[in-house]
């Protein structure tokens, strides 16, 4: 168990950690946003509720770090027409708790957060809760899952192409 002290410390870092990611993806700062991820990292964002198996169903992303790395290559193509121009982005980021420490010390982070997406087809409001397991990686935080379950993904979605 933590002391308080290092409890609060580890707050503040995770904290910081998913403030930034949020701001890398809100400005389209792809690259910096992948060098947040761990080398075996896995990006799933489920469809259908959250309790599915995205082995066995289908997820609206279920991304290995391999898959991570083209999907950010794609995106820096330019040629992703739902995202010319690029949607305007701004996340809420709120209730981030400590959920605990796992063996071989990864730390598992949950929050909410809300998605403003601004485009030519519509403004829209993506809400969600999101799952982290991060990673100390030569002293730095970094992502070895992101688990993002929309509120709505049971119900026909617009694209998602840009980073959720």
């Amino acid at each position: 168990m933590l002391s308080r002290e290092s409890g609060a410390t580890l707050m503040s870092a995770v904290t910081a950690f998913i403030y930034r990611e949020a701001r890398l993806q809100d400005e389209h700062a792809y690259e910096a946003w992948e060098a947040l991820w761990t080398d075996d990292g896995v990006y799933w964002v489920p469809a259908n509720g959250d309790s599915i198996d995205p082995e066995k169903e289908m997820s609206i992303i279920y991304d290995n770090r391999s898959r991570i790395s083209l999907r950010i290559k794609q995106l820096l193509t330019g040629k992703r027409h739902t995202q010319t121009p690029q949607s305007r982005l701004r996340r809420l980021v709120s209730n981030i708790e400590l959920m605990d420490e796992q063996p071989g010390g990864d730390i598992s982070v949950a929050s909410n957060s809300l998605v403003f997406e601004s485009s030519l087809r519509d403004d829209t409001i993506w809400a969600a809760r999101n799952e982290y397991r991060l990673r100390h990686v030569d002293g730095e935080l970094r992502m070895a899952y992101k688990k993002v379950t929309l509120v709505n993904n049971e119900k026909a979605l617009f694209t998602l192409s840009f980073l959720i």
